[in-house]
This record gives structure tokens, sequence and C-alpha cells, in this order.
């Protein structure tokens, strides 16, 4: 019976809120197609407009990590431009209007360690110190194999109510590329 099968998943969506939920391949049209649903999901729900902006603007970079660094992809790693890359992404109320964005995708191994460094790095900033980075990140050159500079965190970073949150896990992962797990509280 399919309602066995499905409707768990569909129940534990309800009970967490779920407004937006994503498991697939990503690419810039998908994106582009997900976040017209996710702009117009959250002006009907009413949500205040700089909430929506940090939403919006964190929704987007989680997506374009996806299509530039995970590791499933349908399109060869040579490829600079249509990229298909598979992952998940998440967007849930909380009480009191709190939202959480979290997105996951498989990573190369040896990336781990220099996300955690990023991150943790990140982390010990504080909200001042987020924005200084961003704003000297936009005036400096990108980087030779950077797809962003790390302005993806950094944007996050700068819009989450909290410091972003972040997890490995190796058992997840298909052909023993470590599953990366990150939350943004909006």
């Amino acid at each position: 019976m399919i309602s066995a099968k499905y409707g768990p998943f569909f129940s534990v969506a309800r009970e967490h809120q779920v407004i937006f939920y994503y498991v697939g391949y990503f690419s810039q049209h998908i994106v582009a197609a997900m976040a017209d649903a996710v702009k117009l999901q959250l002006e009907v729900a009413g949500v205040a407009g700089p909430t929506r902006r940090k939403l919006f603007s964190s929704f987007i970079e989680m997506a374009q990590n996806i299509i530039h660094y995970s590791s499933d992809a349908l399109t060869p790693a040579s490829q600079p431009d249509g990229e298909l890359r598979h992952g998940s992404v998440c967007i849930r109320r909380e009480e009191g209007g709190r939202f959480l964005l979290l997105c996951a995708n498989p990573i190369e191994a040896g990336t781990a360690d220099d996300l955690r460094t990023k991150l943790e790095h990140l982390r010990s900033m504080t909200l001042e110190e987020i924005k200084q980075a961003y704003r000297q990140t936009l005036r400096e050159e990108t980087p030779a194999g950077s797809k962003g500079a790390g302005m993806g965190f950094l944007t996050m970073a700068r819009d989450a109510s909290e410091p972003l949150e972040f997890d490995f896990d190796a058992a997840q992962g298909a052909a023993g590329a470590p599953v990366f797990y990150l939350k943004a509280a909006i």
C-alpha cells in the first residue's frame, strides 16, 4: 500500500513544519524554478521582507554549493557550466517565526577537512567580523579553483541568527564519499 510506505515521510514533514524540500539533481534551471516557488511561498505566507531576503539568499547559496561541490554528478568534473549534481535542501518553520535551512550533499573525501576549517573559523567570528570579511572578499580576486571565494558561507553566516552548524557523515555517502550537512537559522 502506497500510504504505508510514503505516509510516514509526509507525517514527519508536517510535524516538522517543512515548507520546502527537494532531493535530487540540481542544475541552474532547477534552482531557478525552486527559487520562484520558494519566493512565492514566503510571500503568500506573509513572511516579513527582511526575513524573506535572508531566507532566499541563503537558500540560493546552499543550492549553488550543491551545484558546484557535490561529488555525485551526472556531468563530468571538467564541465565548467551546466553542472548537474545531487543533494537536498529543506526549509522548515519553527515556533516564534524562525526558519531553518538545511542542505546535504556528498563531497570528495579530502574536502571535509577544508570545509571544517573554514566553517569552524566562521563560527568563531562575531557578526561584525563576518560583515567585514564579506566586504573584504568582495574586493578581492576569486582564488583559482574557487567558484565563489567563500562568499556563500559568508552570506549565510551574515544572514543567520546564530552560528552555522555543520556535520559530516561518512556512513551515508556512496562510494566512500562523506555527506556534508549544513544548517542556517534565520
